[in-house]
């Protein structure tokens, strides 16, 4: 019998809504691979250290710190895993990488392609010394959209043309909501670009295993000021997106990001459209996919858990479905099995890259009124 992998000592940085969902999913990744190394919940990191203190003993850590740059270098940390505002993203990503410890971060990967660049370089480096690390892309581990990832890989709706995306809230439609960090390019980046357009780009890379070349788009500041705790304060980021994108692969996708959708809470609907079938995706009902395959003509939904489906083999019993916090329990479970197998874990810091210069040719696109803008690819990545 072999002995298994010694546990791996974690840490997380932030303790709010990001670090709560990184917490439940360490707290169960390792009962999900078996022969994966085990976890030590050592230490969760934030800068309020009343706050942090009760949200550690309540979310199962080992003991809680003020000082992320100090628990860097602790022996005991194998781990860092990155839930602070988008603007330390690479301050600490880099500097965990450097002291020789494993990164997964939340995305999107940075606030600016500069910043993004230089977290690729740094894990770069880090990969030929056996440290790596992994950009969170949660949605890639819904069990309905490696199914239909599955799909289209085997061919299963022939070419595809289109697609269609849209990613709804409704947590800013009221005007009177108070001004917060994800409210101010300084330390959030972008608006609902990078907090939700984010995770649609990375789909339509997944999903069709294609690159974005260019795109038209629109954005919108439906509210232009808020008040925060210091008085009335200008919203310097996005509200709201919407573009149509082209892909090297021949597929025309059309996107639509919102904070502002009244009565939606967190909608996001996928349908791709092939030559030979269609799938159909909708988070709020996130264990059913929509299937039209091989040349039918009509959907049928599928219930995504099955023991074949992909990630549910761990879960329960089929018809025992599972809900959002599973997908990051999915990916920490995904992180563990890959560090086992000394294997690169995916999404990587260069997946995040390839987002951000998506982003980033929305913005310039809407700066110039919907003018078409090429997706700097950069170097080869």
């Amino acid at each position: 019998m072999s002995t298994p992998p010694p546990a791996l000592g974690v840490a997380v940085i932030g303790y709010a809504f990001m670090g709560k969902a990184h917490s439940h999913a360490w707290r169960n990744a390792a009962a999900l691979r078996p022969g994966a190394p085990g976890v030590r919940q050592q230490v969760l990191v934030g800068r309020d250290a009343d706050a942090v203190a009760a949200a550690a003993d309540q979310y199962g850590w080992a003991e809680s710190a003020t000082d992320w740059r100090s628990v860097l270098e602790r022996d005991d940390i194998d781990v860092v895993d990155v839930c602070v505002p988008g603007h330390l993203h690479a301050e600490v990503a880099i500097a965990a990488l450097e002291a020789g410890k494993h990164v997964i971060a939340e995305k999107p990967l940075a606030n600016t392609m500069a910043e993004a660049e230089k977290m690729v370089a740094t894990a770069r480096a880090a990969r030929e010394r056996g440290v790596h690390s992994m950009v969170g892309f949660n949605y890639r581990r819904v069990p309905a959209l490696a199914l239909a990832r599955q799909h289209v890989a085997a061919g299963r709706i022939g070419d595809v043309r289109q697609v269609r995306i849209a990613y709804l809230q409704d947590w800013l439609a009221d005007a009177s909501a108070p001004m917060t960090w994800r409210l101010r390019r300084e330390t959030a980046g972008s608006g609902a670009l990078g907090d939700l357009a984010s995770h649609a780009v990375d789909q339509v890379r997944f999903l069709l295993g294609q690159e974005v070349t260019g795109v038209n788009a629109v954005t919108r500041t439906f509210v232009p000021q808020r008040a925060g705790a210091d008085g009335v304060e200008d919203v310097t980021v996005d509200d709201a997106a919407w573009t149509t994108m082209r892909t090297d692969g021949g597929a025309v996708v059309s996107l639509e990001v919102t904070r502002m959708a009244t009565a939606r809470k967190n909608a996001l609907g996928i349908e791709v459209y092939g030559s030979d079938g269609a799938l159909r995706f909708d988070l709020e009902s996130l264990n059913h996919l929509d299937v039209c395959l091989d040349g039918a003509d009509s959907f049928s939904r599928v219930l995504v858990t099955e023991p074949d489906h992909p990630y549910v083999d761990g879960w329960w019993p089929p018809g025992h479905v599972l809900g959002w916090d599973a997908t990051f329990t999915n990916q920490a479970a995904d992180l563990l099995a890959a560090l086992a197998a000394g294997q690169d874990p995916t999404p990587s810091f260069e997946d995040g890259l390839a987002v951000q210069r998506v982003l980033a040719a929305i913005e310039a696109s809407a700066e110039r009124d919907g003018d078409h803008v090429r997706v700097d690819r950069g170097v080869e990545i």
